[in-house]
């Protein structure tokens, strides 16, 4: 029977799959393993999807062509020169990936016509799971995939998938008009990774989302400095361009400043950050923000600080979008996380059994006094003085509890990082609630990209040094702790919303959501936070040293830690949080999260509310 079962179509076809995976990478030390999450990889250890027992040929293609474009990076892709020629800016990362997963996908194409239908058979049925199908007009959500279809179109000669065609021809003039030299150079360095890097440098600065580089610099061993002083030159030359339409909220990759800083932006800055430019609604009064006080002393950091919060908002979801579009983003939210509610659905039935485990009602009996044991009742009309006939409800610590969710609402978790922390945060809710556990969801981005009405009124004071935090903040409250999950399901939508995803300043979101938790009744008060990288906003980091945001995150972090008794963890997606949380996990794909997510939760229930609080303090003694 063993060999039978072994014998199976499905376990011959993974097999073959995972053969031919090593066999196109060229690395027999690829591990290859299946399971109900989509294809993902990290180092030499991959996973794909598992196929269904009756997989058809469709769902046969798309899961080789997963397949084939891992193994295709892990042949033609080179981490090190990848990591040099990284550029800054969420917006100019993303595209800077996405060209690059273009290349080594195109030299896998082009030498196998085999691999080329199975990545076809991919990219089709993950832009149509994405929604492109019904996407016409250009958003800064699908720019970089716009760019890496453009590209592959022009290295490959392939057209884009069906189910992109639409998004891929509102963009293309644009596109072609600005960058169409620089993807035809792309064509010619294919073969160079480095060479190739550059040109996507350069591709990027011409669409004035991030720092140039020269491309008559033959030297590969250029210092930072001189890569910084090359970004500033390159934003001179493209501050006095005009972004027409919806392209004047792309992120700018603004490099961080020394210490005459607050004097590169120049007269580019007033040309980029004209008012209103990259809101979605730049007229709309917010109500203004206070600025969040240190956890432990009730001061603020001495070296951190804003420049205003005047034009700060703390704002609900419903507030930022009316009620037709928040259903329409709500559909489609669940269109696109379909396949994947019955595995987070899984995942949240069994951390609510282990929740409702806990909350068995126990008992101590044998009493002087309490609640009358009805087993007792024989005694006590045989014997009317006998005292230990009384039982009494023991304390459980698992009850009043508070869960929040602060979930990092930056440009770069656009596409599947954000929708699975939508989906999650809602599958979530919808399983503390039955439990009796109260959850709150929360989000943290800023109003506009590069400043904003901060940026403008510290260049209308005469650009005064050392202005601290230039931007203005968005908080979003998605879901209040003391909402039903029924009320504010549709609000998580917003979240797939095009232009609500900007920039990320975490310190102060922390402490706003930590605010929040101390305010709240519970005994018992958790914190968790998903990001997906440090602390960015283009405008401060520009005019104040490079580590200004990430130094504020990890003192507050520090302070939330040592002294509040909020319990507080994170989880970074593709991006190690551990260096900056004490409880932390990284995963490596957006479609880990769910699952990730429940089982740390189950792990903290698990524990006595301050076992690992106790836990840091004797590893800090330790240190």
């Amino acid at each position: 029977m063993s060999s039978n079962n072994s014998d199976s179509p499905t376990e011959i076809f993974k097999r073959s799959t995972a053969a031919a995976l090593r066999a196109i990478a060229e690395r027999e030390d690829v591990q290859v393993t299946y399971g109900a999450e989509p294809a993902s990889a990290a180092g030499t250890r991959v996973k794909l999807p598992s196929p269904g027992r009756d997989i058809s040929h469709a769902e046969a293609a798309q899961l080789r062509g997963a397949a084939d474009a891992i193994a295709l990076r892990l042949r033609y892709h080179d981490e090190a020169v990848h990591r040099r020629r990284m550029p800054t800016g969420e917006s100019a990362r993303a595209i800077y990936e996405a060209v690059e997963q273009a290349r080594v996908e195109a030299l896998g194409s082009r030498r196998m016509i085999g691999v080329a239908g199975n990545l076809d058979a991919m990219l089709d049925e993950r832009y149509r799971r994405q929604g492109f199908e019904r996407m016409s007009e250009r958003s800064d959500v699908t720019l970089p995939d716009a760019i890496r279809l453009l590209t592959r179109e022009q290295l490959t000669g392939e057209k884009p998938p069906r189910a992109a065609r639409k998004v891929v021809d509102s963009w293309r003039p644009y596109l072609e008009g600005r960058i169409g030299k620089d993807i035809t150079e792309l064509h010619d360095a294919i073969d160079d990774q480095d060479a190739y890097a550059r040109v996507a440098r350069r591709l990027i600065h011409d669409l004035e989302l991030g720092d140039a580089e020269d491309a008559s610099e033959g030297d590969d061993s250029e210092s930072e400095g001189e890569e910084e002083g090359e970004s500033e030159e390159g934003e001179s030359e493209g501050g006095d361009r005009e972004a027409a339409g919806s392209e004047s909220s792309l992120e700018g990759g603004t490099p961080e400043a020394g210490k005459d800083g607050e004097d590169t932006g120049g007269e580019e800055t007033e040309a980029e950050m004209e008012s209103g430019a990259g809101d979605e609604d730049p007229d709309k009064p917010g109500r203004p923000g206070a600025q969040p006080r240190n956890a432990a002393t009730g001061s603020q950091s001495d070296f951190y600080k804003a420049f205003t919060s005047q034009f700060d908002e703390i704002v609900e979801a419903e507030d930022l979008c009316d009620a037709e579009e928040l259903t329409r983003l709500r559909h489609l939210l669940d269109q696109q996380l379909a396949h994947l509610q019955s595995v987070i659905s899984r995942l949240a039935n069994r951390l609510q059994r282990r929740l409702m485990a806990k909350q068995t009602r126990a008992w101590e009996f044998d009493l002087d006094d309490g609640m009358l044991d009805a087993a007792r009742l024989a005694r006590v009309v045989t014997n009317p003085v006998f005292p230990l006939s009384y039982k009494r409800e023991k304390e459980m610590s698992f009850r009043d509890t508070v869960v929040s969710l602060l979930i990092d609402n930056s440009g770069s978790m656009r596409g599947r990082p954000i929708t699975v922390a939508a989906m999650s945060a809602d599958i979530l809710a919808r399983t503390l609630e039955r439990c009796g556990v109260k959850v709150e969801i929360l989000g943290f981005t800023t109003r506009a990209w590069k400043g904003g009405q901060s940026r403008e009124r510290w260049i209308a004071g005469g650009k005064p040094a050392s202005p601290g935090r230039l931007n203005d903040l968005r908080h979003i409250v998605y879901k209040p702790a003391d909402a039903p999950w029924r009320r504010a399901r549709r609000s998580l939508g917003l979240m797939l919303r095009e232009g609500i995803l900007k920039e990320n300043i975490d310190g102060e979101a922390l402490l706003w959501a930590h605010n929040r938790l101390l305010g709240r009744p519970e005994q018992r008060r958790i914190l968790m936070v998903i990001s997906d990288g440090a602390p960015v906003d283009d405008s401060t980091l520009s005019v104040n040293p490079g580590n200004y945001l990430e130094r504020h995150l990890r003192e507050v972090i520090d302070e939330i830690e040592r002294f509040s008794p909020v319990e507080l963890m994170a989880i970074g997606i593709g991006h190690d949080v551990t260096r900056y949380y004490r409880r932390a996990v990284t995963i490596v794909d957006a479609e880990q999260l769910g699952g990730t997510v429940m089982e740390k939760l189950a792990e903290l229930f698990d524990e006595e509310p301050h076992q690992g609080r106790s836990r840091q303090t004797k590893r800090r003694r330790a240190g």
